[in-house]
């Protein structure tokens, strides 16, 4: 085991980007209606249990099927659970950037610490678009934390964009779902200054050695205390720990990076005791292989301890 800097990779007012921050499932009905109720238990429950904060209204949380009124409402119940706005990123993605720009004035209204933007992703926006995408939402005054997520978007913010966006002052951070480890090294290479944060569950420890700073995380939602064990001893560069806990939750972890991800880490909540509840459409029920899997996954990380 060896000691390094944990307190680098730790949540703080000052940069509440960093740490664990929960990308949060959004509990629904069994009619499709957000149970607001279940969400602010859920948004204390992983605050309770060793998360730093939340992120609403990302794809986790099914943004793109909720109405204005239902995405503002989100925002406001994390906020009202958490205690504290700093904690609380939320998801401002659009299609239009006048769009995104008016989800961060939100944000920043509620006290929000920051917010998570992907890039344009309509189209195969080029590099002068991508830049005027952060800088009109940027405007709103509240800390953006760009999202890379070129398997769905399209657009890649890869490490010499990345250094110009943070050069344009418009970025803070940024959330890497690309899953390519190599690119760490350029990005802090290139823009030291620029926060990485863990934007795929599977490799979070591979990151972390890397000197990722934050994990936006998926798989919490069903294993808040297990996954922030995991995270700090990850941090802190203590294998001892962390290499046997990642071994025995990757075959979850690696959900986080499939299609039907939303589907799997609910029905982990639900099999741990949480309300994750059904999915809107498109999105489907789980079924087959994948469910059976799932389950069995949940079940033996419930055996073991893990929570």
């Amino acid at each position: 085991m060896t000691t390094t800097h944990p307190l680098t990779a730790a949540w703080s007012p000052s940069r509440p980007w960093r740490g664990i921050m929960v990308a949060t499932a959004l509990p629904l009905r069994d009619d499709l209606s957000v149970d607001y109720d279940a969400y602010a238990a859920h948004v204390a429950h992983l605050l309770a249990n060793g998360c730093d904060g939340v992120v609403p209204n990302g794809s986790l949380g099914e943004y793109q099927t909720l109405t204005d009124d239902e995405r503002e409402r989100v925002v406001r119940t994390a906020v009202e659970a958490a205690g504290d706005g700093a904690r609380v990123m939320p998801g401002v993605s659009a299609y239009g950037s006048a769009e995104s720009r008016r989800w961060a004035e939100q944000a920043a209204d509620a006290g929000c610490g920051s917010v998570l933007l992907l890039p344009p992703n309509a189209y195969r926006a080029d590099e002068r678009a991508v830049r005027a995408h952060y800088t009109e939402v940027a405007g709103a005054g509240v800390p953006v934390v760009a999202y890379n997520n070129p398997l769905d978007t399209r657009v890649d913010l890869t490490p010499e964009l990345l250094a110009r966006l943070h050069g344009d002052g418009t970025v803070v951070a940024v959330k890497d779902f690309s899953g390519d480890v190599r690119r760490a090294y350029e990005t802090a290479e290139l823009v030291p200054d620029l926060d990485l944060l863990v934007g795929a569950d599977d490799v979070l420890l591979e990151l972390a050695l890397a000197g990722a700073v934050g994990w936006i995380a998926g798989y919490p939602n069903a294993f808040p205390a297990a996954c922030a064990e995991l995270y700090r001893a990850a941090c802190a560069h203590d294998l001892e720990t962390a290499l046997p806990l990642y071994r025995a939750l990757h075959p979850l972890l690696r959900q986080d990076s499939r299609t039907e991800f939303v589907q799997s880490i609910k029905l982990s909540m639900d099999l741990a005791g949480r309300r994750g509840g059904p999915t809107r459409p498109p999105r489907l029920p789980l079924g087959g292989p994948t469910e059976a899997l799932v389950r069995a996954a949940t079940e033996k990380a419930l055996a073991a301890g893990h929570h």
